[in-house]
């Protein structure tokens, strides 16, 4: 892989990528593969693969702290620090909040990390396609614009990456969650199978499966990579390569063809645009570590620096033809964020199973699609749009665990009962009003302004939890689960890591940024396939939405450089 540290300040390319991340690997390994020069920017340090997963063979007691979060790790991660997979073996891996401010107008948990390969490294593999009843659902109901998509136009695509980058599942032959290309799926253990099997039997609309998720579990053909050895540390970087990342997969692809320069420690400050071609020319970054302000130019910009990031370099590129930022005709940049609401469902135990327990550490869960407003039958008359639910069953350890040394290490080993906890994941509606803006007061490390993030769930969100929690509750009680209780954390958006629209796809140039093909309408040299794009958040996981729609974009973006259109 070539590592583009002290190149020319006018060095020139087919392509240029910003960011490394799920949907940045993805275009940087189409666009190399078809034959284009590609630089990819990424504004963190460079993370190889296998050699920076320090910590992914480490015992508890290699650790200062056993591997928990210490008081010094929580004061420079103040905000990161909330996420669950924020630990002291994962640590490198997200940003130190204090030189990467951002400004909560409310409250917001923007989760990050800035490195090669990005969340990717860190996210939960979760995949689930979108269907028609998701694509159709802003046209329908009047939320939000129209998408310029349906999923038949996504659909190959979906197959495409899905065969890269190795899916675990079962099909379920659903209209509301299409199946997939999937590798054998995961078990689910006993009480998670009795569960599935009484869900089957009380309810017509649902149905419980094993969780779809990014992890190779049979050899993949033409692929070096491992399969899952069902250790439960992914957060730490996958030494086999097993779950797919932008690490393990997508740029060693990309590095194969020859075309591919990466260069971290690359913050783009802005899209350059050419007044005299009504395109952009290239863009201008400043070097992390040096402040050295340099330009690169390319024929095809990919905008992949996350939801956030891309708003931020959109509203900040701003020229006599955009005036509020790149692409921006419409004033939809920075609008519609969204994320999916969660931190709510119910819990409980179960009597029996004594004579079994759990195998492997399973990095996956159990999954229960959506069943609320895709039918008529089904309709909601309290809140449009719906939610689905992942969680998951394990054997806890004895409850009664007495007495000191011998005595109290072999109560340590007594299995205590089975319990089950669900939890939903719910669409968030979009809201013009649900911002990000530039605020060039206040500056972060490198003197650049940060992000005023105002964003908020509302009347729809809060009562479709209500229905989230009765629902979890009502399940587990008709699976003849005991001591069942719900729960609502209601974290802030951003939690979730579902970070999505602020440059949305539509339809019309006057109510969106983006075209069918992911183009800024007015731009049409620069294509944005990350969270930005969407125009609705649907309730599933979007990271396999966000690959296909890249790959989608970039095939589409070299057919349009082949024909002289860009």
């Amino acid at each position: 892989m070539n590592l583009n540290i002290k190149a020319e300040k006018e060095n020139t390319y087919d392509a240029i990528v910003v960011g490394s991340g799920i949907s940045g690997g993805w275009a940087a390994k189409e666009l190399s593969e078809k034959g284009l020069k590609t630089l990819v920017l990424e504004r963190g340090r460079n993370v190889e693969h296998i050699k920076d997963y320090k910590t992914a063979n480490w015992n508890p007691w290699d650790f200062k702290h056993g591997g928990w979060q210490s008081n010094e790790m929580k004061d420079k991660h103040p905000i990161q620090s909330r996420c669950y997979a924020f630990d002291e073996a994962t640590q490198d891996f997200w940003v130190n909040d204090k030189e990467n401010p951002y400004n909560e107008v409310k409250p917001f948990n923007w989760l990050r990390g800035n490195h090669v390969g990005g969340r990717s490294l860190m996210w939960g593999r979760q995949v689930y396609r979108w269907s028609d009843i998701d694509f159709e659902a802003n046209a329908k109901d009047g939320h939000g614009v129209d998408w310029p998509i349906r999923y038949k136009d996504i659909a190959p695509w979906y197959s495409y990456v899905e065969k890269f980058a190795g899916i675990s599942g079962q099909a379920e032959g659903l209209p509301q969650l299409p199946d997939g290309e999937f590798l054998p799926p995961m078990e689910m253990n006993c009480l998670e199978k009795h569960v599935a099997a009484r869900i089957k039997e009380t309810y017509k609309d649902r149905i419980m499966t094993i969780g779809r998720v990014a992890h190779i579990t049979k050899a993949l053909e033409g692929s070096t990579r491992g399969t899952c050895q069902y250790r439960d540390r992914c957060a730490r970087g996958c030494p086999f390569g097993a779950y797919f990342s932008s690490n393990a997969s997508t740029l060693p692809a990309a590095a194969a063809t020859g075309n591919m320069t990466l260069r971290p420690f690359s913050i783009v400050l802005e899209v350059i645009f050419d007044d005299a071609t009504q395109k952009a020319k290239g863009v201008r970054i400043m070097d992390a570590e040096t402040k050295e302000v340099i330009e690169y130019y390319a024929k095809i910009i990919f905008l992949n620096a996350s939801t956030l990031g891309t708003a931020s370099i959109l509203l900040n590129s701003v020229s006599k033809r955009f005036p509020t930022g790149l692409g921006n005709d419409s004033d939809q940049v920075g609008r519609n964020l969204m994320d999916h609401h969660f931190g709510v469902g119910a819990g409980g135990t179960f009597e029996g199973f004594e004579d079994q327990y759990l195998y492997g550490r399973r990095a996956n869960g159990i999954y229960i699609p959506r069943f609320r407003n895709i039918s008529e039958a089904t309709k909601r008359n309290d809140y449009v749009r719906g939610f689905g639910y992942q969680g998951g069953a394990s054997r806890g350890r004895h409850s009664e665990m007495d007495g000191i040394g011998v005595t109290l290490k072999e109560s340590n080993t007594e299995p205590g009962h089975w319990g089950m906890w669900i939890g939903a994941w719910g669409e968030h509606l979009p809201y013009a009003d649900n911002t990000v803006r530039l605020n060039k007061e206040k500056k972060d490390k490198w003197g650049l302004p940060t992000l005023d993030i105002d964003c908020n769930f509302r009347e729809n969100e809060m009562a479709m939890r209500k229905d989230m929690l009765e629902s979890a509750k009502e399940m587990l009680e008709a699976a003849g689960l005991k001591n069942v209780g719900g729960n609502d954390e209601m974290p802030p958006p951003g939690h979730c890591i579902h970070e999505m629209g602020t440059a949305r796809m539509g339809r019309d140039p006057k109510t969106s940024v983006l075209n069918g093909f992911n183009q800024v309408h007015a731009v049409k040299n620069v294509f944005i396939s990350d969270g930005a794009c969407m125009a609705s958040s649907a309730c599933q996981n979007p990271s396999i939405t966000y690959m296909a729609l890249t790959a989608r974009a970039a095939d589409h973006a070299v057919s349009e450089l082949k024909k002289g259109n860009i």
